[in-house]
């Protein structure tokens, strides 16, 4: 659906392009106010407020959390005031593209300082929402940032860029067209979304069973094992029967723990600065080994503050449990105290094992199973008490190369979707960016589908 092409129909705007026949662009701040509102510093300390953070709003899902809190212990940053209608845009950290447009709010609905608060005048609320999420809208404010770890820009230069304007009656039809569209599309996105979580409780139970339990029998019998063991109490109260043959030794009897070294402003300058790896830096069978921080570490203590290939680091804080093995890698690299690192004491531990156990301990709540209370910190005395199931060597090696391939194909089915829910994302950012700036023509969309 495109606008008829007649000659002189459209006018070049700058970043908007042509626009049809009878639309005009004004800037921002010429069809509507911003930041109206905001909470007095004489405001009761008791009173409750659902707060909305930057990183809480999502361009595409628009609010995704809100955080009750009271007056007198919320962030300065809490006092935003807005009301429906309004559109809540981010001016920091603008590389998020935190844009959402505000309808029926709670009375106590505060939005973060960090957000520039768009109200409507003149144009309509719909239309302008629409308008503010749009590609070259939103580019315009990421290009007019400044700053690289922390980009901001100012309401003052957020009011200053231009906006297509249709006539009133068309806006809201262009409102119309795309709340059906974009409803298409996020009924394809939920979707989409909820076979990733199929796919991920797949992994879940599939790694659960199989290091808890052994082998499917086909998998048994292919690996040379017995297909259907006898099973036994595990002795373990969080932990159900397991295979008659296999142990359950504390970790401690299996791998040394140790704690990374405490980070020091002190330290980060010395004799022996090398790279050190972060929490951030362990992600779950993965570790970042490129631009990492520097910290002072003597040779003399390189046995135990550093990593070696084969190592298992797991995160102590964070994602509880978090885990990957060691790879190959140059020079010599630490590890910070918010790691641990776990070390065979013997040949007859597979780490690819251990690392599938972490994987089905850290997301199926056993690290707050057994009558321990939710912890935020796995410390070291913690980790080394836990029993998880040992077999034999060669079971476990066989296990691995199974789960290793089962994974694998749910991988790849979830590569597939996850490249399926950009495109479609992609899809909708486009119908959003063509409606507002007269690229097609919605002005019948309806009756044309009613046609249909």
């Amino acid at each position: 659906m495109k606008y008829a092409v007649q000659e002189g129909n459209f006018t070049p705007q700058n970043w908007l392009g042509e626009l049809p026949n009878g639309w005009a662009t004004k800037r921002l701040k010429y069809v509507s106010t911003i930041n109206d509102e905001t909470l007095p510093e004489a405001t009761d300390p008791d009173y409750e407020m659902l707060y909305v953070d930057i990183g809480s709003v999502d361009a595409t899902e628009g609010i995704q959390k809100k955080e009750p809190m009271i007056f007198e212990t919320a962030p300065s940053r809490a006092r935003r005031i807005v009301q429906h209608g309004d559109t809540i845009l981010s001016t920091v950290r603008t590389y998020l593209r935190a844009v959402a447009p505000i309808q029926n709010p709670e009375k106590n609905l505060i939005v973060s300082t960090g957000f520039a608060v768009i109200r409507p005048k003149g144009i309509d609320p719909h239309y302008l929402a629409y308008s503010l999420r749009s590609s070259y809208f939103i580019e315009t404010v990421v290009s007019r940032s400044v700053g690289v770890s922390y980009p901001a820009t100012n309401p003052t230069d957020v009011s200053c860029i231009e906006l297509p304007l249709p006539p009133l009656n068309e806006q809201q039809t262009i409102a119309r067209f795309l709340d059906a569209k974009t409803a298409q599309i996020d009924a394809l996105l939920a979707q989409k979304w909820q076979l990733i979580a199929k796919l991920k409780e797949k992994r879940s139970a599939l790694i659960a069973r199989t290091v808890t339990r052994g082998l499917p029998p086909e998998a048994a019998k292919a690996a040379g094992l017995e297909p259907n063991p006898e099973m036994k109490d595990s002795g373990v109260g969080w932990l159900a029967a397991i295979p008659a043959h296999w142990a359950t030794p504390p970790l401690y009897a299996r791998y040394s723990v140790e704690l990374g070294k405490m980070l020091s402003e002190a330290k980060i300058t010395g004799e022996y600065l090398i790279p050190y790896l972060r929490n951030v830096d362990v992600q779950w069978n993965v570790i970042n080994y490129q631009d990492l921080p520097e910290m002072d570490i003597p040779p003399a203590e390189y046995p135990r503050y550093t990593i070696r290939t084969g190592d298992l680091l797991v995160c102590e804080g964070g994602e509880v449990g978090r885990a990957a093995i060691v790879g190959k890698f140059d020079g010599v690299i630490g590890y910070q105290k918010a790691l641990h690192k776990l070390r065979a004491l013997r040949g007859d531990e597979d780490q690819r094992f251990m690392c599938f156990i972490l994987e089905w301990a850290a997301q199926t709540g056993v690290f707050n199973a057994g009558g321990m209370s939710t912890i935020a910190h796995l410390t070291g005395e913690q980790l080394r008490k836990y029993r998880f199931p040992k077999p034999p060597k060669n079971e476990q090696q066989a296990i691995v190369q199974y789960l290793q391939c089962e994974t694998d194909k749910i991988a790849h089915l979830q590569r597939e979707v996850e490249t399926a829910i950009a495109r479609l994302t992609e899809y909708r950012q486009a119908i959003i960016t063509s409606a507002v700036t007269g690229k097609i023509d919605v002005r019948d969309w309806q009756s044309e589908l009613e046609a249909a």
